[in-house]
């Protein structure tokens, strides 16, 4: 038995000693190991490391500059399409006031207007507005970059512009929401019986060939500007040349029906929502802190900034209280109308010299401009213009008054505070007549070629597409005749 377990034991050991050995696939034959001595890796080469000069202060100013220079530019971007984006909301603006200023049986198609109007200028003034307001040329339009801004931000081609620290579109879009403003002024004073595709097409006329080239005559490097016109956020560039257009499309148009008696004398025609006129008139005088401070299209100034907000909204809260005041000594009410007309008049009339005027004159202006509004829709009215919310009282009437202010009232002080170089001192603040001549003219010259270039394109298209509906159309309503629906289904409307 002991011999048996010690044969065990032996082959036991046998068999682990032979499965300890590497196993080999077939074929394969053993490595015969070798003995090498291990070699010392080489020593790496160490390079001396350069040694970097310090910046000079010349270096070290021109990076600040550089950075200081790229923050300024985002400021300045930030701030002009905040501003741009508030000249937009007036459309909202102008649609609740036109829309509520006149019957419910017309809503529609005033509201239609007022949307499609900032859709039709936006192509014309991309298309080729834009080239002839800010392109290089002659001084009376403009010729290099003409179609959809086609010249490169870089090219020079719009250098009466280059003076703004913002990319070239920036500058694009806030110019294209002031053409915008101008096409929507004649809106209202062509409501409620002017034919849908004709006020469309009339929209293209102005984008193109009325609104840009004045504009070029005072912000586009052109004679006016050259002149001395002063005009700093638009009340004749914008107002004005709206008024015009829209005061030509009354006349040529004719007076709503029912609006005038048989003796003549005009009716009142009252309109069916004072809510939307007010709520609309409340986003017009929020816009006017884009329209008239974001006229600097910079944030650098903070002072001017500042300035020209006060002034803007002192001259809009005075021509509310004188406009209220005149109406209810003439009328013999307070009539909202009346109230919400004054405070657009005001602001309207402080455009052209919100930079230039202290904050007191600014009150003035305002105060004048309420009771002008008033006089003048009534003055309208008798004339046998019928203009439904009172656009050319507003913004042809205080337009020029506002234009002519400039040259009367425009202080040392003010442009000092406000960085303002190009206007001279005004005849009541001692500068004689230097900037009042220039005024006079600017307001001529642009009523002349407005009044004519606005009625021919009145006429073309009278003669050609029609301009006016139907009296049957006018007299069912022209959201059913136009658009074929309602703006208030379903409710039992009364109309006076």
């Amino acid at each position: 038995m002991r011999i048996w377990l010690r044969l065990l034991f032996i082959g036991l050991v046998v068999a682990v000693a032979t499965s300890a050995k590497p196993t080999m696939a077939q074929g394969e034959t053993p490595a015969t190991p070798t003995t090498t001595e291990a070699t010392p890796p080489a020593p790496e080469a160490t390079a001396k490391p350069e040694e970097k000069k310090p910046p000079t202060t010349e270096e070290r100013l021109a990076a600040i500059e550089a950075t200081q220079a790229k923050y300024a530019m985002n400021l300045d971007t930030v701030w002009t399409m905040v501003a741009g984006m508030l000249v937009f909301f007036m459309n909202l603006g102008f649609g609740c006031v036109e829309s509520g200023m006149c019957r419910a049986k017309n809503c529609v198609n005033i509201l239609a207007k007022n949307f499609v109007v900032f859709a039709a200028s936006t192509l014309a003034f991309w298309a080729l507005g834009w080239g002839l307001m800010f392109g290089n040329g002659s001084p009376y339009y403009g010729s290099e970059g003409l179609l959809f801004g086609s010249a490169s931000e870089t090219s020079g081609a719009y250098s009466a512009i280059a003076w703004a620290n913002v990319p070239f579109w920036v500058k694009f879009f806030f110019q294209l929401v002031f053409a915008g403003t101008a096409a929507t002024i004649v809106s209202g004073a062509v409501a409620e019986r002017i034919k849908y595709h004709a006020f469309i097409a009339y929209t293209f006329f102005l984008g193109i060939l009325l609104y840009p080239i004045t504009g070029h005559w005072i912000w586009g490097g052109g004679w006016l500007g050259t002149a001395g016109f002063f005009d700093f956020a638009g009340s004749t560039v914008v107002h004005s040349v709206g008024g015009w257009a829209a005061l030509t499309g009354a006349i040529i148009l004719g007076p709503r029906l029912g609006k005038y008696g048989t003796d003549g004398k005009p009716k009142a025609i009252p309109g069916h929502s004072m809510m939307a006129a007010t709520i609309g008139c409340l986003i017009l005088w929020l816009g006017w802190f884009g329209f008239n401070p974001g006229s600097t299209m910079s944030a650098s100034n903070p002072v001017a900034i500042g300035h020209i907000a006060v002034t803007t909204n002192t001259a809009g809260a005075i021509a509310t209280l004188t406009a209220t005041a005149t109406a209810w000594i003439m009328l013999g009410k307070p009539d909202i109308g009346m109230t919400l007309n004054g405070c657009l008049a005001g602001l309207v009339a402080i455009t052209a010299g919100c930079s230039v005027v202290s904050v007191p004159v600014s009150a003035l202006i305002g105060g004048i401009a309420g009771v002008l509004v008033v006089v003048s829709v009534i003055t309208f009215d008798r004339m046998g213009v019928d203009d439904p919310v009172g656009a050319t009282s507003v913004h042809l009437a205080n337009g020029v008054f506002g234009t002519l202010c400039v040259g009367l009232f425009a202080d040392s002080v003010s442009m000092a505070a406000t960085g303002t170089t190009a206007c001279k001192v005004g005849l009541l603040m001692g500068g004689g007549t230097d900037q009042l001549i220039p005024q006079i003219t600017g307001i001529l010259a642009v009523g002349a070629y407005t009044l004519v270039m606005s009625a021919t394109g009145w006429l073309i298209l009278k003669y050609t597409i029609g301009i006016r509906v139907t009296a049957a159309e006018e007299t069912e309503g022209l959201d059913l005749g136009e658009h074929g629906n309602e703006a208030y289904h379903g409710f039992v409307i009364q109309e006076g």
